[in-house]
């Protein structure tokens, strides 16, 4: 069902909900004043579902995912992970995280990279060995797995990523960018995974410019403009006879800059 950005969520309690967040930042060298970056968004996600996160440059995607993180604090409004308040231990005990440029200490191997994560979630040895194997041989690493990051191409080191942040099975997965610099064999990898999680019950938050992967994949979309949320659901809903994803984007996202331009 989709809805407009001031639509206020109201959906029962489910993997994500956001309530009117505002995030904004101060500018630097002590000038004074403020730049918005998140305007009042509201938004719900149910569990096992995939959501993609669609917006231009500048459009707020990384620091609402920051938010979910903890790693940025709301100006204002709420923002849960399954009823726990971002950045609690609690909300970070359920979440794997993918960042769009991962970055790893070049001198671990692959699995010891899956270790020192592990040991970091506090999962015993056996738990780590046993967790750390599966998910090289998901991500289709384990010929590479006592190889050296340093070693590894761009298209490894995401898929290495990618088994990071599934370390701790975790309940919501968030994705930035997962399939950024992939050659097309690889990103239908990451397609073919990321339905593998949805099938094991997980929540999926996937943010992409890759307009034609995430209408592969996800069931619902948000799109922001300039820190707004100008629609959020069922892209069906709310697309044209004919349209594509990549069409129907460029339609709200033209529509609200001449809205504000006017």
């Amino acid at each position: 069902m989709s809805k407009r950005a001031d639509a206020a969520p109201t959906a029962a309690l489910g993997a994500l909900l956001v309530e009117a967040l505002r995030v904004t930042y101060r500018l630097p060298g002590g000038r004074g004043g403020t730049v918005p970056a998140l305007r009042g968004i509201s938004l719900t996600l149910p569990p096992n579902r995939i959501l993609g996160l669609l917006g231009p440059n500048g459009a707020g995607k990384t620091t609402l995912i920051q938010t979910l993180l903890g790693f940025v604090k709301p100006s204002a409004g709420t923002v849960q992970i399954f009823g726990a308040a971002a950045g609690s231990r609690a909300a970070r005990a359920r979440l794997g995280y993918l960042p769009e440029l991962p970055l790893f200490y070049p001198y671990l191997t692959g699995r010891e990279l899956l270790d020192f994560n592990g040991r970091l979630f506090g999962l015993a040895p056996r738990v780590r060995r046993a967790r750390a194997a599966d998910l090289l041989e998901r991500v289709g690493l384990t010929p590479a797995a006592d190889r050296r990051l340093a070693a590894y191409s761009r298209g490894m080191l995401q898929r290495i990523g990618l088994a990071q942040a599934l370390i701790n099975n975790p309940d919501l997965v968030i994705l930035d960018e997962p399939t950024s610099g992939l050659d097309p064999l690889g990103r239908l990898e990451v397609r073919r995974l990321i339905s593998d999680l949805k099938t094991d019950g997980k929540t999926i938050l996937f943010s992409s410019h890759e307009l034609s992967e995430v209408e592969l994949v996800c069931d619902q979309v948000a799109i922001l403009s300039a820190g707004r949320l100008l629609r959020h659901g069922n892209p069906t809903d709310w697309q044209q006879p004919g349209e594509s994803l990549e069409q129907l984007f460029v339609r709200e996202i033209q529509a609200d800059r001449a809205g504000n331009a006017a």
